[in-house]
């Protein structure tokens, strides 16, 4: 980050020249009249460090302005101290170019002021300052041991002591009391910061207030409570406190104990040392809190906004199910008509062959539509993790037979050859969800039929018998068209099918092994693919089932309940009602018709009835507050089972029927099959009662 980025603007610059004139002034005017020792040398001297700072912080202008009043305050209080001119041209010069090289150095390394938000930060930025440091040190105590008549190796350890632990003190320092954005996490009211350095004055003079008998640990606990408390700021302004009250203390102790020079410098040292050793100390708490916050401060704000994001998904999950159920609705609405009063025509016997031709025609692009809804529904339900198996007794070989029987048809009309291979003890009855696993072993046939222009379809069942569990393994192989390899590894991905071209020449939304594939693994099982070198491919799934005793047989049909059922068909489409009477009265069933809510209810209330077929969306009064009303109603009444007659088809919203008091439910498009077995179903329930 710039020094403009960081401070931009001409009155911020002019505001940060006049606090850095301010602040080298002061810190030099205490240096060199207050923390001299008895060889002439400061104990402390950070004002390198602070014009360093200053001049990576200002314009190029400004920081020559700080440049020349820093070499006009060194010769004036070197004069003002009785340093000889030569000496003080010589720390005047060497103070000079060791504060503009490190400036240079970090411009470089980090294009402007560094930003210590971390320890390690901090350690690499005196680390950068540090060999600059270490030279001038050399080379100023070797210029300066003729004029000081001091052993050169004593010199060469004070130089170095003052400039090192000067610019280790000095350049973090004013980089962090001069940084903006440092205070965040750490906004303190006045009076608890006032009282905080207070505590670091205090504890600064008790630990050096008596010369000769120094207690230096107790400036560390203050210091350390001033970092907790007040940041990486508070850190820095305690080192200030602490040296400025330490230092001329020190100097004092050294005087009136009369100290060798030997003793003095090694005192001296010691200071340097402990100001160093407390300033990182207290930094080092208070930059790893000042992380701690700011990682607080970003999983707050990544939590906030998680929510949002999980907000909106719930949202964009709710429209998608709301349209799911909207365009359901309103497709199965017609296609109910449709449907319906085709297999109406289908059943008389007096149309004529083209007549029946085109009503089958007819009849076979409904159930295509159809089939397209249902793929679309069933693959929102195994997205949303709704399907719930329902494990009974069943025949594998039953329900591979029965799957095959329905495809038949279709591979006749195209000449092909459709065979069933058994092996093994397929007998036996296994725990399966056999609707679940015939609407997958559908998928796979009529795949093969339909991508078979010519040849056969071989459908194989192998049951082996395990210690535990059965091993089931269905293939299902064609003469078909094939897939290419480079269009394998997209077949059970949604929405996908071979290329474009398949999609236009056979149709489909390229749901079908996706929901099949989802089925298999819901089941604990496999689904695969091999393809033949030839023509052809074999689609297979395996599955593990516990073996199991077959179902006791029904008693009956159930024919003669249904013949003799009297039955409230509620539904406000004029159509619905008489394709739905139509197929009860064939069925022999006394039909009784409602066009509302309302109406079902008036006509409830009389009794007689063995089941209230009811349909949702309806004026007036909607298909579950009837419900609601009949369930409410008093004597037997209220106990005739109703079902659901609807194009709400999705798990919630035949939940929702449930929680309303219907017992079950028939989605239109109406199925013969499908009505006949819940009527069958409830009445035999009612007998039993």
């Amino acid at each position: 980050m710039s020094a403009v980025k960081r401070f931009e603007g001409e009155p911020r610059q002019t505001r940060l020249l006049l606090a850095l004139i301010v602040t080298y002034a002061v810190v030099i005017g205490y240096c060199d009249l207050l923390t001299r020792g008895p060889s002439g040398m400061a104990s402390l001297w950070p004002c390198n460090g602070v014009l360093a700072a200053g001049l990576l912080m200002l314009t190029p202008g400004r920081a020559a302005i700080l440049f020349a009043v820093s070499a006009i305050s060194h010769l004036v209080l070197d004069t003002i101290g009785g340093t000889p001119p030569a000496m003080t041209g010589l720390f005047t010069s060497l103070d000079s170019i060791e504060a503009v090289l490190i400036a240079l150095v970090l411009g470089r390394v980090y294009g402007g002021p560094p930003r210590l938000k971390t320890l390690r930060r901090a350690l690499t930025v005196v680390g950068l300052a540090l060999p600059v440091s270490v030279g001038l040190a050399v080379f100023g105590a070797f210029a300066s041991e003729p004029m000081l008549h001091v052993p050169l190796h004593v010199l060469i350890k004070n130089w170095l002591f003052i400039n090192l632990l000067g610019m280790t003190v000095g350049l973090p320092v004013t980089l962090i009391l001069f940084d903006p954005d440092i205070p965040h996490g750490f906004e303190r009211s006045p009076w608890e910061k006032l009282a905080c350095y207070l505590a670091v004055a205090v504890g600064a003079g008790l630990a050096f207030g008596r010369p000769g008998h120094t207690l230096p640990f107790l400036v560390f606990p203050v210091g350390v409570l001033a970092a907790f408390r007040l940041g990486p700021k508070g850190a820095a302004w305690a080192t200030v406190i602490i040296a400025a009250i330490a230092a001329p203390l020190n100097v004092l102790g050294l005087t009136a104990e009369a100290a060798t020079r030997a003793q003095a410098s090694e005192r001296m040292h010691a200071l340097q040392l402990l100001i160093s050793a407390l300033l990182f100390t207290c930094m080092t708490a208070a930059l790893a809190l000042a992380n701690q916050q700011r990682l607080k401060r970003l999983l707050v704000r990544r939590q906030g906004l998680a929510r949002k994001a999980q907000a909106r998904a719930q949202a964009a999950s709710q429209a998608k199910t709301e349209f799911l159920a909207t365009m359901s609705h309103e497709i199965r609405t017609p296609l109910n008509s449709v449907l319906g009063f085709t297999r109406l025509l289908a059943d008389r016997d007096d149309l004529a062959p083209e007549a029946r031709r085109h009503v089958s025609l007819i009849d076979g692009a409904g159930g295509a539509l159809l089939t397209l809804v249902n793929d679309v529904l069933d693959f929102s339900r195994v997205e949303a993790g709704r399907v719930e198996l329902q494990i009974a007794p069943a025949s594998a070989e039953a329900v591979l037979r029965d799957a095959a029987a329905i495809v038949a048809q279709d591979a006749q009309a195209k000449g092909l050859a459709l065979d069933i291979e058994v092996a093994g003890e397929t007998g036996r009855h296994h725990g399966l969800d056999a609707a679940r696993l015939r609407q997958v072993l559908l998928n796979l046939l009529n795949n093969a039929v339909k991508f078979t222009p010519a040849g056969r379809v071989t459908a194989r069942l192998s049951v082996s018998a395990g210690a535990g569990a059965d091993a089931l393994r269905v293939e299902v192989s064609d003469t078909g068209i094939g897939v290419p390899p480079e269009l394998r590894d997209r077949l059970f991905q949604r929405f996908s099918q071979g290329d474009s071209s398949v999609t236009r020449a056979f149709g489909g939304a390229g749901l079908g092994l996706a929901i099949s594939k989802a089925l298999v693994e819901l089941m604990g099982g496999r689904i695969g693919m091999i393809a033949h070198a030839g023509q052809g491919s074999t689609f297979w799934i395996e599955l593990t089932a516990q073996p199991c005793e077959a179902p006791a047989p029904a008693a009956d049909t159930g024919l003669e309940r249904t013949a003799a059922a009297r039955i409230l068909l509620v539904d406000d489409h004029p159509m619905n009602r008489e394709i739905g009477g139509a197929f009860l009265t064939v069925a022999g069933c006394e039909v009784v018709t409602a066009e509302n809510g309302l109406q079902a209810v008036e006509l409830a209330k009389a009794g007689g009835f063995d089941i209230v077929l009811m349909d949702i969306h309806m004026p007036g009064m909607d298909g579950l507050t009837a419900t609601r009303a009949i369930r409410a109603l008093p004597g037997p009444a209220c106990a005739v089972p109703i079902i659901a007659m609807s194009a709400d088809a999705l798990p919630q919203q035949i939940a929702l029927c449930r929680e309303a008091g219907m017992v079950d439910h028939v989605a239109k498009p109406i199925q013969k099959e499908v009505l006949y077995a819940k009527v069958d179903a409830w009445l035999r329930e009612g007998a039993a009662v």
